[in-house]
């Protein structure tokens, strides 16, 4: 596959491993937003959110929960920002669904 996200978490590329379990990858991002920038992906192929449907609910909220436990686990208790971008308009620029943990500093608003 060509997939850059399903290399890195295959291992053929590598990365900073920051969290990881049998449903998704947290890696740290190459060009980093805030102080603190993860992506957290499935370790299933997934392009887009736009991909989903009703049975991958317990993935999306599971997906959810890994951010929220390396938030923790990286001392974001003053917040952090969840994003999960979908299409070219909407900023997504890999095609593996991935949810962008921001946090380490203000995070203004809106963002773009």
């Amino acid at each position: 596959m060509s997939c850059i996200f399903c290399k890195i978490i295959d291992g053929s590329i590598p990365s900073t491993a920051v969290y990881e379990d049998e449903l998704c990858y947290a890696f740290a991002d190459l060009h980093p937003q805030a102080p603190v920038h993860v992506l957290v992906a499935p370790r299933e192929h997934i392009a887009s959110v736009d991909d989903t449907d009703q049975s991958d609910g317990l993935l999306l909220g599971h997906l959810l929960w890994a951010a929220s436990e390396v938030a923790r686990e990286k001392g974001l208790a003053k917040g952090y920002r969840l994003v999960v971008n979908a299409g070219e308009d909407g900023g997504q620029t890999v095609d593996h669904l991935h949810v962008h943990l921001l946090g380490g500093r203000p995070l203004t608003w809106p963002p773009g």
